[in-house]
């Protein structure tokens, strides 16, 4: 059958795989029996298993999740961003969902470890949701189209037999029939394509456990791969298993040398007729010198070999010695950096641009999925976005309608620790190099960028609301001055004040202040083509009076204060920010902060 050859096919990799799996659980005695003793105290290795350490250490540096936006097609229509917006929502939802950001950090390992890590989206036919799982390397076998896409998929899954038998009730004695002796498992193979998902037992003739159609008409698995030479994928770990094996044995030896060395046998003189033992034993000896044990010759190049081994085992790997923290350095390089030393970084930013692509393929697969599946059902999905709850309604149809493409980007920065990140994205866009909204989108933590530019916006128009306030405040002291009544000014700051004590929006109390009043029964509101009601605004009517008020322009605005600066101090001169970000020779991140108030002399 086709799963028996490629299973012939792919037996050297699989071979590799279940040594380095044995290797990083320390059974290295039974990858290497010939090299251990069987018995005695020395069998098991002693010191740190720097295969699994480098692996567990790469694959928490990979497996932060990137950020998933979905862009619009014209960035200047509101309803393309929504639609892009309420997309970008729906497919964070599929990731939350399937708990993508746990399965992540078993997915880089297997990708670093085993060299490739398959990955599927599963049908959840009673949540009505696409699931996103990450299949275990071993025992899966893929088939690939000449672009390079998955077209069928195999994956082998060991099973409790009393659990198998549970599952499938009415084929138990098919199932017990399968089993070899007095074995407590059993394997069963899954095999997926475009139109079909089958388990079957892969005994003879290959009894089949369930089939069920593809309702999506299209294969659903995809498969990240650690570029290399040819087709067959290699692990980083693969080459210096041995050097890994080695330095255990040599661990071991000296050891063993140091064990024989202080239980060595006593020489004595021919004058010492009594040997006493203890802390504070007296031996009488006409030649005391000639009293010791005999010295086990150990050569000085074993222990030499020891640090060979050990620097080779760190080359072969690929990890630098300053992952153990010895050294504290940073370099800015890329997308995907982790940016610690030379050889470390360029594979999290390879490893970010392989799964970058393939969460880009399962994100569209579940859009897909989703629209033919459940096209008209509406779903109400609830979340958290930076610290805000949402929650949207939508229905694939209308909300998908056939775009599927996602953006997938682990940012520029990713890697680096938040001061330098925040460092290198200031003078980037201090020197205009980047644009305000580029830079969120490549910070190094999750941002929904088009919701924050809105909240930006919100904030910056609520705090011009609020510089409107405090400059009509202002002419309290000249109408009062001047003998004019301030009263109508003082009762709509205290209605603006009351309602913000009530926990009211800025923007609903300042309406309510300003709430035009209504005209009097057969009185019509003059107008004025072209004119503002509004005081000093562009094109506006002059404001009756204000040109006998004292300090009080024509159009109501206060004498020498420029628009826009109303409630700013003294000469309307706001007060000066300055930001200083940059770097010190030895790479460490330097910000400087201060603040400068001007105040005119009179």
């Amino acid at each position: 059958s086709l799963y028996n050859r490629l299973r012939v096919q792919n037996n050297d990799r699989d071979q590799r795989m279940r040594e380095i799996k044995m290797v990083r659980a320390g059974q290295m005695d039974y990858v290497f029996p010939e090299l251990f003793p069987q018995d005695g105290p020395f069998t098991r290795p002693i010191v740190a298993n720097m295969v699994d350490v480098a692996a567990r250490d790469l694959a928490e540096v990979i497996a932060p999740l990137p950020s998933f936006n979905c862009s619009s097609s014209s960035s200047v229509s509101d309803a393309a961003r929504k639609f892009a917006e309420k997309r970008t929502r729906i497919a964070g939802n599929y990731i939350q969902y399937s708990s993508v950001q746990k399965q992540a950090y078993s997915a880089a390992d297997r990708y670093v470890t085993y060299g490739f890590v398959p990955g599927i989206v599963e049908i959840d036919w009673d949540e009505k949701m696409p699931r996103i799982k990450w299949l275990d390397s071993m025992g899966t076998y893929v088939i690939r189209d000449k672009r390079d896409r998955v077209k069928c998929l195999f994956q082998t899954i060991s099973y409790h037999i009393d659990d198998l038998i549970a599952k499938f009730p009415a084929l138990e004695g098919v199932i017990l029939s399968q089993v070899p002796g007095a074995a407590t498992k059993i394997e069963v193979i899954r095999y997926h394509d475009a139109e079909m998902d089958l388990l079957f037992l892969p005994g003879e003739g290959g009894i089949e456990l369930v089939r069920t159609p593809n309702p999506v008409g299209k294969c659903l698995a995809v498969m990240v791969q650690r570029p290399g030479l040819g087709d067959d994928p290699r692990g980083q770990f693969d080459d210096v298993i041995a050097v890994q094996v080695a330095k255990s044995r040599f661990a071991l030896l000296a050891l063993e040398a140091a064990q024989k060395s202080v239980q060595a046998p006593i020489a004595l003189p021919q004058d010492v007729q009594e040997l006493s033992l203890g802390s504070d034993a007296v031996l009488r000896s006409t030649t005391p010198e000639k009293i010791r044990r005999i010295p086990l010759e150990v050569p000085a190049a074993a222990f030499q070999e020891q640090g060979v081994l050990d620097n080779e085992l760190r080359q072969g790997s690929r990890y630098p010695e300053v992952r153990g923290g010895n050294t504290d350095a940073s370099i800015v390089t890329g997308r995907g950096v982790q940016a610690l030393m030379s050889g470390f970084d360029t594979q999290v930013r390879t490893a970010h641009a392989m799964f970058a692509e393939a969460y880009t393929d399962l994100v569209a697969l579940c859009f897909e999925a989703e629209e033919k599946l459940w096209p008209s059902f509406r779903k109400t999905i609830r979340g958290n976005d930076n610290g805000t709850p949402y929650e949207i309604a939508y229905a694939p149809e209308r909300d998908i309608k056939g775009d599927y493409s996602v953006d997938v980007q682990y940012g520029l920065m990713a890697g680096l620790d938040p001061n330098r990140a925040l460092v290198f994205g200031l003078q980037a866009r201090g020197d205009r190099l980047i644009s305000q909204d580029w830079l969120r989108r490549q910070l190094p933590f999750s941002l929904n960028a088009s919701e924050e530019e809105q909240k930006l916006d919100i904030e910056d128009m609520r705090q011009a609301l609020r510089q409107a306030v405090a400059g009509y405040a202002q002419a309290i002291p000249v109408l009062a001055q001047n003998g004019q009544d301030p009263g109508e000014i003082l009762a709509r700051l205290a209605v603006i004040i009351e309602g913000r004590q009530k926990g009211k929006p800025i923007e609903e109390v300042v309406a309510e202040a300003f709430a035009p009043a209504e005209p009097p029964p057969g009185m019509v509101e003059p107008t004025v083509d072209g004119a503002s009601p509004v005081p000093g605004a562009p094109g506006e009517a002059p404001m009756p009076g204000g040109e006998n008020l004292e300090g009080v322009d024509a159009t109501g605005r206060l004498r020498g204060v420029a628009p826009g600066q109303a409630g700013l101090p003294p000469g309307g001169r706001p007060d000066l920010n300055f930001l200083l970000a940059g770097l010190t020779a030895s790479g460490a991140p330097n910000l400087q902060a201060s603040v400068s108030r001007r105040v005119p002399i009179a």
